[in-house]
C-alpha cells in the first residue's frame, strides 16, 4: 500500500510537469521509443499494474498469487527505481549525470528507503531483519557517494558539479544527505530515529545531486 501511495503520486507529479500535462496518453500512442522518459513511462505503467493486481490479491488472502506476483514485480521495482539513471544519462551536457555508478546506486538508495519505510510501518514482520538490510544498504550508499565525488572527473564541467554539490551551493544538502545516511546504518540500535534519518538523508542528497548537476552553465 505504501509503494501503491507514492507510484501514484510519482504519476501525478510526472504528469504535472509535462508541458501538456492533457496530453500524457500521447507517450504511449505516439511515442519515441529510444526515449528514456518513454521507456520510464512504460515501466512505471508496467510495476502499476502489477503493483495494483498484487495489492487486490493480497487483499482477498491469496498468498500463493500474491507470491507469484511478487516476483515479477521485483525486477519491475528495480526498473523504476533504475530508469532515472538512463533517463539522466540521456542528458549529455550534464556531465556529473554520466556516471556508470548512477543506475547501480539508485537501486542502493531503493532499498535504502523501502526498508527504512517499511521499519515506519506497525507491525511489520522480522524487523530486525530488516533493520540490517537497512544498515547495509545505507553503508553502501555512503560507500558509493564517496566513489563518486572522490573518483577523478573526466570533465571540467564534472568536476564544476561536483564541487557545487560538496563545498559550493548545495554542500549543506549534501553534507546534511551524508550525514544522516551515517546515522542509517545504526539502524539496528536505533530503531526509530535510524530510518527516518535514512529517508531525509536520501532526499538531501538526490537534491543536492539533482541541482548541482543542472547548476553548470553549458556554455
Amino acid at each position: 500500500m505504501t509503494a501503491a501511495v507514492f507510484v501514484a503520486a510519482t504519476g501525478v507529479i510526472l504528469i504535472a510537469d509535462l508541458e501538456h500535462p492533457t496530453r500524457f496518453l500521447l507517450i504511449f500512442t505516439r511515442h519515441h521509443g529510444k526515449s528514456w522518459l518513454v521507456r520510464g513511462a512504460f515501466i512505471l505503467a508496467a510495476y502499476s499494474g502489477v503493483l495494483g493486481v498484487h495489492l487486490a490479491m493480497s487483499l482477498a488472502g491469496s498468498d500463493r498469487a500474491s507470491a507469484w506476483l511478487a516476483a515479477l514485480g521485483g525486477p519491475l521495482a528495480a526498473m523504476t527505481a533504475i530508469y532515472t539513471g538512463f533517463l539522466f544519462a540521456q542528458a549529455k551536457a550534464r556531465d556529473l549525470w554520466q556516471s556508470p555508478l548512477l543506475p547501480p546506486h539508485l537501486v542502493v538508495q531503493a532499498v535504502v528507503v523501502g526498508s527504512a519505510a517499511l521499519l515506519l510501518v506497525p507491525g511489520i514482520a522480522a524487523p530486525a531483519v530488516v533493520s540490517w538490510v537497512l544498515a547495509i544498504a545505507a553503508a553502501v550508499h555512503v560507500a558509493m557517494v564517496a566513489g563518486e565525488v572522490l573518483l577523478t572527473h573526466g570533465t571540467a564541467h564534472a568536476r564544476l558539479a561536483s564541487q557545487a554539490m560538496t563545498s559550493g551551493a548545495y554542500r549543506g544538502a549534501f553534507w546534511l544527505g551524508l550525514a544522516l545516511a551515517v546515522v542509517g546504518v545504526a539502524a539496528p540500535w536505533l530503531p526509530i530515529a535510524s530510518p527516518i534519518a535514512a529517508l531525509v538523508g536520501v532526499l538531501a542528497f538526490e537534491h543536492a545531486h539533482v541541482q548541482a548537476g543542472q547548476s553548470v552553465p553549458l556554455a
